[in-house]
This record gives C-alpha cells, structure tokens and sequence, in this order.
C-alpha cells in the first residue's frame, strides 16, 4: 500500500575463502551491529584461508529473504562455518545507499515493490472458483531481504496457542514456551524489553508516529463495541485493540537485509550473491551435496560440504525440492524429473490468510487522500529524504486489532488493520476521495490449496491453487468479519468522521448479497505458507522433520514459512524470522532457548464472542 508515493556495486567479492585451511588470527574483534546488543564477537582462530577452490562451503544458503538473511548472520558467527547465500534477486541498496532505492526502504512508497516486477517474482493463481473464478495476485519478494523488503511492516507474532498447537500436530520442540525467546533474541523493541519483548536483538521494532485522529477512532469506537483495548497485541493479551508494532527504524524499513545480512557481510566466512538463479539442488544418492545456479548467463555448480538450506519461501522452496526430484513421485514422473526421493506432502498444505476491505467515506480532510498530489508528495519525499520523518516515514497501519469470531473459540480469529486511506486494487489505482478503511479477515480458515509443478522448466512459475473459501465455515466467517467491521465503524467515536459506506455499500445486507461481495472483492493478505510442513516422519504429509532436516533425504533443511505445520494467527514475518532463529541454533547444535510458564490471557469466559 504505497498509499503517497507514486510513480514519480558495492560487491564486497568473499568468494576466494571459502576452503579453510590454516590462517591464525590472533584474538580480535570482528566489527559487531549494535543490533546485537554492541556486543563484539571474538574470534579464536581461523584455519588457513585457500584461494584455490572457490565452490565449496560449510553450508550453502538458497533464498536471502526473511529466513535467508537471518542464517546467513547467525550461521557465520562461528568463525569455521563458510557460508554462501544465494538470491534470486537484486540487492536492496543501489550504489551501496538505500536512499537511491527509497522505493524499498521508505516505508510509505511500498506498493511500488508490491507491483514492481524487478524485485518481486509476480505470482498469480489459478482461477478460483469459490471467488467468482477471479485470479489472485500473489507478490512474492525476489530481493535481499526477500518479502521483508515488500510487506507492510506489520511485526505480528500470532498467538501462543498457535504454537502450542504446531507440537501437538507433530513439531515437538516449537511450543511457544520454546518460541517465545527466539521472538525475543531477535528483538529490539522501542519500548524496551520486557517478559515479551526483546531488548538487544538486531531486528528493530517500533510504533507508529503520527497521531492521526482516525487511528483514535477506531480504537475508542472497537472499545465502545465491547472490545478491550490491549497494550501489547504481541504480549501477554493479544485480544482487543491497539497500536501495532512495525519494523521501522528511525523512519525507515528494518527489512532483514538490514537486520541481519548487512552486519555480518565484512565477516570473511560469508559470500552472498545477488541476482543468482538457482536450478536444482546436487545430490549423491539423496545426500545433498550443493546447489546448481545460473548467474550472468553462466550456469554454475557450489557444494555444500555440511548442509544445503532452501530458504526461498513457501511457493520456492517447495518448488525447487520438485524440480530436484524430492515430491510426489507420479507427478515428478510425468513430468521427466528423475526422483530423489517420494515425499507427497512436498507442495501440499498450502494456507493463506484472505481478507476484504471495508471502506467508509470520510467528512474530514484528514485522510491521506491529500497527501497523494503531486505537490504533497514532493514535500513529503522531501522531509523524508532529508530527515526520515513525517507522512513518508511510516506505512500508517497504525492500529489493529484481534477478536474471536463466536462464542466457543478460544482465542481470536479475525484480525483487523485499520488504515486513514483507501486502497484499490493493491494499491495500483489512485484512491478516489477522503475515505478510511479496515482490513479484516478470518485468521485461521479451514480452506486448504496446494501448489505443483507447471513442467521441468525452473523458469516457469509453478500452478498455485490456494483453494479459498471451499468451506462453508469459511464463507460463515467473512460474513462475520463485515458485520463486525460494521459494527465497529457505526459506533460514537466515528460519528464527526463517518461519511457513506463505499464498500460493501448501505445495499448490501442479506447473506447473498454478503456473499457476493465477498466473492467479488476478497484478496490475499499476501501469506502463503505451510507448504513443507513440518512434523513426524511418520506423517506422510510431513516435509521436514522438528530439526528442520528434509525427511528421507541427507544434509537437506527447509528453513522458511514454508515449513510451518499450519497457518499461525496473523501476519507471518515475524513468526519467520523467528523461526529462523531458532533453526539457525538447531543447525549449530545449540540446546533450544526456552522460558516456562509465560502468563498468555485467556478470556473469562468463551460462552460469550467478546
């Protein structure tokens, strides 16, 4: 939702290092980020650096997103491990500036990144039949720092019980008291650390800035529906209302290339490549030796002498672990790829969050309608060019909110952005007047899609089939998202601001009108996940193991949301980056971080929906 800017080779070679011999380098001190607490890492002794082969390495890295990045940083604080990260996609800096691609890091433009093929793999559905055979758009981050560098900046963990219910499923290990810390190892929080929140992590964490009227609005008009209002979502209480965190700093995007990729990259252990295509992974028998990749028209073999990782995401990493040979065996048969090894849940699972938008007119000037003219947008740029401040330095989804959609559930399952704007068509329209709107959709649907290979060809985009509202709980639900978003919006505290309802409109009212609208304006939150799902090796739609181990293959791991057993209760980059902390120790043979009997709120009573 770039919702005001509109359309208006520091290659750091560390190729030659990476097989070690002996080179003694005295106790020093590797030159540490702040973001990790100033602390500065020792480094006992290096072994001899070879210039002679240059291919292979500890470990080889695919994907240098949100998962990507954090590996590549965590990985090569040990001094021995050689690490090499891949990227499909450009840097996320020109000339080594982030200022010349402000298009990335200031965090009001970010639609352009959402409709920007350069940095963005430009994924689309299959028609969809449930939502009047309309085909969705899918953007994908294809960058350093991956979707990190597309989203909204959003930092939403989802709800304890969401991980709780990842170990009953089978990830033994990743219940939240094992989860918790590794949000907080990652963390720094504005507000300061707390039994939630981190305080010395290298991903910064921030509340919104601007103080717009309407933000008030909405949270005094969802407590005047009855609903609490909370102070940290991501904390104890994730039921009610408030401001929402976001990963801005100091008015700029805090994707992980600069939380984590961009301290480690003086480490002499860490190679990461830009704009490098990979085709396959390497394999002797169904050990994983290394990885195949195109770069410059060249293609090119590395070898992995511990461990390959795919973090390429939900819709890659399935996809190359197909083209590898490691799926479905009848499928990759058709299709002339030889088979590593037949794991059928490759690709399956597939989960998403869908979500509609709920618009009122505004009577007050106040939304951003204004701040998309020319000359505002110039000002704004401005201010932000030269002070990172102001309408520019924050993606204005400022508050939020989570509640149970019935009586029953045990913890929320709607969540709420609310935003002082309009937005059409992913923001590649122009907002047509002052409006105000919220984005509300069911957290954890029971519609379930898969994603297979379109052919051989690793360029062709695989067939995504997310399947969406193929239950009728699931239609049920996004009913009662507008009726609860309506709700909210006729209260009191939107009486000076509220002008005629855009959409649906006042003439939507029966279930089949309901239905129909949703139907016709549903979209993607912009969430897939759950595609090499984690669990047993005994469940046949597992893909990974609870050490992230590729099941029935060696030296193979998955790290990314793809491997999440099930779609948690919000959006989904912090829980990534999460669980690419807590990975990155499983990989170093770190006992797991753990923090027991953290108070999580629970309702007084379910017999009431809030």
């Amino acid at each position: 939702m770039s919702y005001f800017i509109k359309r208006v080779p520091n290659y750091r070679s560390a190729s030659h290092l990476h097989n070690v011999r002996r080179l003694l380098i005295k106790k020093q001190v590797l030159s540490g980020s702040k973001a990790f607490g100033g602390q500065k890492m020792r480094i006992q002794a290096f072994s001899q650096v070879s210039f002679e082969n240059t291919d292979s390495f500890s470990y080889v890295i695919v994907g240098a997103g949100s998962a990507g990045c954090v590996l590549a940083n965590r990985l090569t604080e040990d001094p021995h491990s050689t690490v090499k990260l891949l990227e499909a996609g450009p840097k996320d800096t020109i000339l080594n500036s982030k200022l010349l691609l402000w298009k990335i890091h200031m965090p009001a433009a970010l639609t352009y990144n959402l409709c920007d093929e350069n940095y963005n793999w430009y994924y689309h559905t299959t028609p969809q039949k449930h939502l009047d055979n309309r085909i969705m758009y899918w953007p994908r981050g294809r960058v350093w720092g991956g979707s990190s560098s597309l989203n909204a900046m959003v930092y939403i963990r989802g709800h304890a019980e969401d991980y709780n219910r990842w170990s009953k499923a089978g990830a033994v290990g990743w219940d939240y008291e094992f989860c918790l810390p590794y949000f907080k190892k990652a963390q720094t929080h504005e507000l300061g650390a707390d039994l939630y929140r981190g305080g010395n992590g290298p991903l910064h964490v921030s509340r919104g800035k601007t103080q717009n009227p309407l933000h008030h609005a909405f949270l005094d008009a969802a407590q005047q529906a009855g609903y609490p209002f909370t102070e940290d979502m991501n904390g104890f209480q994730q039921e009610g209302f408030g401001w929402m965190d976001l990963t801005i700093h100091k008015g700029q995007r805090w994707n992980t290339a600069s939380a984590y990729l961009r301290p480690a990259l003086s480490r002499p252990n860490l190679s990461a490549e830009d704009s490098t295509f990979v085709t396959k992974i390497l394999f002797e028998g169904t050990k994983a030796i290394g990885i195949e990749y195109i770069k410059n028209g060249e293609k090119k073999k590395v070898f992995a002498s511990k461990e390959v990782i795919l973090s390429g995401g939900a819709i890659n990493s399935p996809q190359l672990l197909m083209l590898s040979g490691i799926g479905n065996a009848d499928d990759l048969k058709k299709l002339g790829i030889p088979v590593v090894c037949h794991l059928p849940g490759v690709g399956q699972n597939l989960q998403d969050h869908l979500e509609i938008y709920v618009q009122q007119k505004c009577t007050q000037p106040i939304t951003l309608y204004r701040a998309q003219k020319p000359l505002q947008m110039i000002k704004i740029g401005i201010e932000w060019f030269l002070k990172s401040t102001g309408k520019g330095a924050t993606s204005h989804l400022e508050t939020g909110g989570f509640i149970r959609s019935r009586p029953g559930v045990s913890h929320p399952d709607i969540q709420f952005h609310f935003l002082p704007s309009q937005v059409i068509d992913h923001g590649r329209v122009d907002s047509q007047m002052e409006a105000y709107q919220v984005h509300i959709g069911p957290m954890r649907s029971t519609s379930v899609g898969w994603l297979k290979l379109k052919s051989a060809d690793p360029r062709e985009h695989p067939i995504l089939e997310p399947n969406y509202l193929s239950t009728e709980i699931d239609i049920w639900e996004f009913r009662q998202c507008v009726r609860l978003a309506r709700e909210i919006f006729a209260q009191k505290a939107f009486d000076k601001f509220r002008g005629p309802e855009i959409q649906p409109g006042d003439h939507v009212q029966s279930d089949e009108e309901m239905d129909a609208f949703i139907r016709k304006k549903a979209d993607s939150a912009y969430h897939p996940s759950c595609t090499c799902k984690m669990g047993q090796s005994s469940d046949t739609t597992a893909v990974v193991d609870p050490q992230t181990k590729v099941i029935g293959t060696e030296n193979l791991r998955v790290v990314d949301a793809s491997i999440m057993p099930s779609i948690v209760s919000g959006n989904l980059n912090a829980p990534t980056i999460m669980l690419s902390e807590k990975a990155a120790d499983i990989i170093k043979g770190v006992p797991s971080l753990q923090e027991k009997n953290v108070p999580v709120y629970k309702p007084q009573t379910l017999e009431t929906q809030r």
